[in-house]
């Protein structure tokens, strides 16, 4: 089964209808052991996409505060190469990046052939913060769908396997998880006041988002709806996402490495026979 809601655009979406606190009937124990697997195959799926270099992967990682963005990095993420796994945070716009197009600053960010490049929050902040917090005029913003997937189809048109992640949590959640980080020393440079204002806008986010999910979704570029409220559960159902996007290329992978094995054992065989020839 799949532990995230893949949406394809086929039928409008409203959050409501997913529960953040789904367990899919799995212990934690399980969850964990699942997650485990699933990132041993992960690991040698992105050895074969640095190697052949003929796709990227893109994972644009979106959720309200606490939602698990940093979470997940670290559990699915982590264990992978960093060599060729890295990370780009969007934080607010610089004046530099408010003098260009709001996706001037995200293009320049997309991953280079053979690389997983991971969006802790991402151009879509331009549909969401800039909506509820009136940054942007409705007909602005309401506009930026249409360059928002033609961005994500040029990117996907040049080999960039895109995955988006929207991390569902509870609103009960998320109180109990500000809780906790006032009581957990090694978390308090998280706390912000911010935090609590956003709260407030709570039904304004859910209306932006699922709006964003509706407008920006496609079977190339697909939105998964992922239950983050067991955080065990989040990881798991992030990891079997990608493994099961990036399966299908396997094949094709190792027949590409094995051909240009085949190229460069040649290769070495007549220089070493020209060689022995001059001896």
């Amino acid at each position: 089964m799949s532990y995230a809601h893949r949406l394809e655009g086929d039928r409008r979406i409203k959050l409501q209808d997913f529960d953040p606190a789904e367990d899919a009937a799995l212990k934690r124990e399980q969850g964990e052991k699942k997650t485990a697997q699933l990132i041993q195959e992960l690991i040698e799926l992105q050895e074969l996409l640095y190697a052949a270099r003929r796709q990227s992967v893109l994972i644009i990682l979106q959720g309200r505060d606490t939602s698990g963005k940093d979470g997940t990095i670290r559990h699915v993420a982590g264990p992978l190469n960093s060599q060729s796994c890295t990370v780009t945070s969007f934080k607010v716009p610089t004046e530099e990046e408010l003098a260009h197009d709001f996706l001037w600053r995200v293009h320049a960010q997309t991953p280079r052939a053979g690389e997983i490049k991971i969006f802790n929050r991402s151009h879509y902040e331009d549909v969401l913060v800039a909506r509820v917090h009136k940054l942007a005029p409705k007909e602005v913003w309401r506009s930026r769908y249409t360059h928002i997937n033609a961005f994500e189809r040029s990117v996907a048109d040049s080999s960039t396997i895109i995955l988006k992640f929207y991390l569902h949590i509870s609103k009960q959640e998320q109180k109990e998880r500000l809780l906790e980080r006032e009581k957990d020393p090694t978390k308090s440079w998280k706390l912000s006041v911010g935090d609590w204002k956003e709260r407030e806008y709570w039904d304004d986010y859910t209306a932006a988002y699922e709006d964003a999910l509706n407008e920006c979704t496609s079977r190339r570029r697909p939105w998964f709806i992922v239950p983050a409220d067991k955080k065990w559960l989040r990881n798991l159902a992030i990891a079997e996402a990608l493994r099961d996007t990036l399966m299908p290329f396997r094949k094709r992978w190792l027949d590409e490495l094995e051909e240009v094995g085949r190229e460069k054992k040649k290769a070495i065989e007549e220089y070493r026979r020209g060689r022995s020839q001059l001896r």
